[in-house]
């Protein structure tokens, strides 16, 4: 269910207290919704956000509810949460929490140039690229009182709209208005906003092989470090471990990959909220995900506050408290999240090729579940296999370290060696591999009753790594038949000249060890269009196949994809990325080097050739999903 207001333009002086009344409703887990909804079971997720625009937007609420739940107490909880404001008012905590986090946010954007270019535009299509700067000072400025007066002027009853609409014989009308004048409010402005700049960085391998300290702490994680100045001081880092072997984790997928979502919620010392405050205060962004071998923290922050943050990540890491409750509603939410993939296209179709692709049997870590298993599985899982997972795998042993920016080497060593150099983990790791394996062509077409799109996929496996000869062959033919963006042969063909699908692409997928490649193809389109796209892949892959590719467009495609891969490189957040793959795999920017220099020489004649010999196109496997009986489709 979704709640909206009608609320200033985001140049209006009051739309920064909006924005804060937003994030205090639709905070998690501090927020009003969510303690109102979340906590007691009601929904399995809530949110809030406005649409920030040049002429008057909205503020925009929303809960999402079980199948088995009774939408009817929702409904009654958000609106009675949303109407007490009034009589609840907003507290000075509430409102600091925000303002820091939007603090966090501002200065995180300051450091992305590349993110920073993209929020000034949009800044300026409302009306002065100044106003990102005006809005940042207005921020700051916000107080309790002032978010407090304009929720209570724009959280009206009269004014929000909940899917239905029941008139009142008499209604308090918000009287919006109108935006003010741009001009007037930036023609002698000046912004306090100062960033650090970065130095001026060559991305390319031999300079980044050059820079990077790789130091290996005995029994515990490899580092690589590649220090240099960044724009804003900033930090980024990964944290690897992995874990366990096949025989081992046997079974064990579902409470593995639920570990990973419960560390961030609450540790030893600190409550879910008090780790989110404190990543907050210190302008870090922190993320952590998990599989069934191993578990990824991925962290951005500066100079000035990587020690801290390093130590709660440590904390988090190696000391979470599993709280009940918290258990209990990450359940709700992965089966509300389940329930809903049942009926879209792309999580149908996508599961369905991932089965396929995946023959492996049920209780393997390889194995790809249905969704109905998947939702049997989280329902049956219990909060103490989840500890006895942690318990059983968790540990440094086999790791990887990974920072690039603005640090000091040997402080961050020291620190690493201190927090992770005796995290033992209790089972030794042996890596699970996925070989390749001839399947049998297949096509399904499932059913996705009422939905506008369809979701298309196309899969042949073929035996490759990135080692084979072939390797850079084949990806560069792949950039050029389907990721190449619009000058690729799919999206030309199939979006350019014949309309028929909203987004399509392709690729040549080769693993770097394991042997199991795939071409892979989607397209989304209205259901329709379904058997059209497919037609079109087919002539379009046999083209290649018949007269293959012309020297101008590899000589184009050559230059496009090496502009890739140095953009990519002068990106920290994918440098870092990059690095930690490489010490996985123990590799260096060698690698990368000599497949720039051998993708550079390559001819249309090699591109053909590595083509036809690793692809059979009668081998090729079809998954569509959507409501192709409504419009009378059959395969």
């Amino acid at each position: 269910m979704f709640v909206v207001y009608h609320v200033p333009a985001g140049t209006h002086e009051d739309f920064p207290a909006v924005e804060i009344a937003s994030m205090i409703l639709g905070d998690q887990p501090s927020g009003r919704l969510y303690k109102a909804l979340v906590e007691p079971g009601i929904a399995a997720a809530v949110g809030a956000g406005t649409a920030r625009l040049m002429d008057p937007g909205i503020v925009i609420t929303f809960a999402a509810v079980r199948q088995e739940k009774p939408m009817d107490e929702a409904d009654k909880a958000m609106v009675a949460t949303l109407d007490e404001i009034k009589l609840k008012p907003f507290t000075d905590e509430e409102v600091g929490r925000s303002k820091t986090q939007y603090a966090k946010s501002f200065e995180l954007l300051m450091n992305n140039s590349e993110a920073a270019a993209r929020n000034l535009s949009e800044w300026q299509a409302m009306g002065d690229w100044r106003l990102l700067f005006l809005y940042r000072d207005r921020m700051q400025q916000v107080t309790r009182d002032q978010v407090q007066r304009v929720a209570e002027k724009y959280f009206v009853p009269a004014n929000r709209t909940i899917g239905r609409f029941y008139p009142e014989k008499e209604s308090v009308r918000a009287e919006i208005p109108p935006p003010p004048d741009v001009d007037a409010l930036v023609k002698d402005y000046t912004s306090s906003v100062k960033v650090a700049k970065g130095e001026e960085f060559d991305p390319t391998p031999e300079n980044i092989e050059k820079r990077i300290i790789r130091t290996d702490l005995t029994g515990g994680p490899e580092l690589s470090f590649l220090s240099k100045k960044s724009r804003g001081e900033q930090v980024n880092m990964i944290i690897s471990l992995q874990f366990g072997d096949e025989a081992s984790l046997r079974g064990r997928s579902t409470a593995a990959g639920v570990v990973g979502d419960m560390l961030m919620r609450g540790s030893a010392k600190h409550t879910r909220q008090q780790i989110k405050d404190e990543f907050d205060r210190l302008k870090a962004q922190v993320s952590m995900g998990s599989g069934t071998t191993g578990t990824s923290v991925t962290i951005q922050t500066t100079r000035e506050n990587l020690k801290p943050v390093l130590d709660l990540v440590a904390e988090v890491l190696k000391e979470p408290s599993f709280p009940q409750s918290e258990f209990d509603e990450l359940k709700q939410l992965v089966l509300a999240s389940l329930e809903n993939s049942k009926s879209e296209p792309q999580n149908i179709a996508s599961r369905a090729l991932s089965r396929h692709i995946s023959p492996y049997p049920k209780g393997d870590v390889r194995y790809s579940p249905t969704v109905e298993e998947n939702i049997e599985d989280i329902k049956a899982l219990k909060l103490e296999e989840v500890k006895a997972f942690y318990r059983e795998y968790y540990g440094a042993s086999d790791s990887q370290v990974t920072a690039v920016g603005d640090f000091d080497e040997a402080a961050l060593q020291k620190q690493v060696a201190d927090l992770f150099g005796n995290w033992k983990s209790p089972k030794k790791y042996t890596r699970v591999d996925r070989k390749y394996q001839k399947l049998a062509p297949k096509a399904e077409a499932i059913p996705a009753p009422d939905r506008p799109n369809a979701m298309w996929i196309a899969v042949v496996p073929f035996r490759m790594t990135d080692t084979d000869p072939d390797y850079p062959a084949m990806t560069l033919a792949g950039y050029i038949f389907g990721s190449s963006g619009m000058n690729s042969h799919l999206f030309a063909r199939i979006r350019g000249k014949e309309g028929l699908s909203y987004g399509v692409g392709g690729q040549f997928a080769i693993p770097t060890q394991d042997d199991m490649g795939l071409l892979y193809a989607y397209a989304i389109c209205a259901p329709q269009n379904a058997p059209k796209v497919e037609a079109a892949f087919k002539e379009e892959l046999n083209l290649i196949m018949e007269k293959g590719f012309t020297p101008e467009e590899v000589e184009a495609a050559k230059k496009s994809w090496l502009q890739l891969q140095q953009v990519n490189r002068a990106q920290e957040a994918n440098l870092v990325s990059n690095l930690s793959s490489k010490r996985f795999w123990n590799r260096t920017m060698a690698f990368d080097s000599e497949m720039e220099k051998r993708i550079m020489a390559l001819t249309p004649e090699q591109l053909q050739a590595a083509v036809r010999k690793h692809i059979d196109p009668s081998q090729m496997s079809y998954f569509r999903a959507g409501d192709f009986q409504k419009v009378n489709v059959t395969w």
